[in-house]
């Protein structure tokens, strides 16, 4: 589909999504801080209780770089809620596995994300909310999928001295 006007686009969907998903965020830290753990540890977790997956692969699946991953594993393993374990497959690969005291944490977590949800969910009725969560997960398999924190970035053009 292209565009040719230079009308406005009907809806500012990239307003709309920013808006949904940082006020989400902001009901889920504030739920989540109630039992000591973040949201990025809360999804680390569960993306490591899943199944054995390398520290790499988890940053993928929660969309965390390098850098927050490891500051969230240090944090998550300083509580006692996760380890940095040799895998069972490979011995040259190192796995994040969650420790009882995670797993009891997350479980709890579960309740409490749950419960949020449901809260904000409670705003639609039953086919809008269903419709909402398949609409986002068309968008997210497909032309949404890359989260641009983890795609590469175009950097812009520095102009010469000489021009």
């Amino acid at each position: 589909m292209s565009r040719t006007s230079a009308s406005p686009p009907p809806v500012d969907l990239s307003f709309l999504l920013n808006q949904a998903s940082y006020a989400l965020a902001a009901q889920l830290g504030a739920a989540l801080d109630e039992i000591g753990i973040s949201v990025r540890e809360y999804c680390v977790l569960w993306k490591a209780e899943e199944q054995e997956r390398p520290q790499t692969a988890i940053a993928e699946l929660a969309g965390l770089d390098k850098t927050t991953m490891v500051v969230t594993l240090d944090a998550l393993e300083r509580a006692g809620y996760a380890e940095r374990r040799v895998s069972s497959t490979d011995r040259r690969a190192r796995v994040v596995a969650v420790t009882p005291a995670g797993r009891q944490v997350l479980h709890r977590a579960f309740g409490v994300v749950g419960e949020v949800i449901d809260r904000v969910l409670l705003d639609l009725d039953e086919v809008r909310r269903a419709a909402l969560v398949d609409a986002l997960e068309i968008l997210t398999r497909g032309s949404l999928s890359t989260p641009s924190h983890t795609a590469p970035q175009r950097r812009r053009r520095v102009p010469s001295a000489t021009t």
